[in-house]
């Protein structure tokens, strides 16, 4: 049975594996993977992960998983930039969940929680050339280009109002 709830301290490094492994897909990493994931951890690549009490949970954030018969097949996080903005984080779903509205319901999970959380408005970072069906996807859901908020040179910002 799909559900969607908050993370439990014993699955981060599921959820990290799990990260690793779509993005390991998404940008077409010809690394086997157990190298792209010691090469990305050793950047530091999840770093807010380390710290998931302080850097979601203690900061007016939330960090969710996605379980289907209890294994994470999704993520999703949000996290506190200022008091009236919120930056979306590690929205991840395995591929073989595509196109099930998984990712939709993720989201509004997301949304709700920021709405609640008195938020204003929703920042996202996506790489839309590597990312582009999730960077369709956030424009469906509202999401607008805005100049960049963070030395991520690669990425394109997004943000849309709550």
């Amino acid at each position: 049975m799909l559900k969607i709830r908050r993370i439990q301290p014993g699955e981060v490094a599921a959820a990290r594996q799990l990260i690793y492994r779509v993005a390991h897909e998404v940008f077409h990493d010809t690394r086997p993977l157990e190298e792209s994931v010691a090469f990305y951890e050793a950047r530091g690549q999840l770093r807010d992960m380390d710290e998931l009490q302080q850097t979601y949970f203690d900061n007016d954030g939330i960090f969710l998983v996605l379980i289907d018969d209890d294994q994470i097949i999704g993520t999703g996080a949000v996290r506190k930039l200022d008091d009236e903005i919120c930056e979306l984080k590690r929205v991840w779903l395995l591929f073989e969940y595509h196109g099930q509205g998984l990712g939709y319901r993720m989201m509004q999970e997301l949304l709700s929680f920021a709405r609640a959380k008195g938020y204003k408005r929703m920042r996202l970072e996506t790489d839309q050339g590597h990312q582009n069906r999730a960077f369709e996807f956030y424009k469906r859901l509202g999401f607008y280009e805005i100049p960049r908020y963070s030395d991520n040179e690669d990425d394109v910002a997004m943000e849309m109002p709550l």
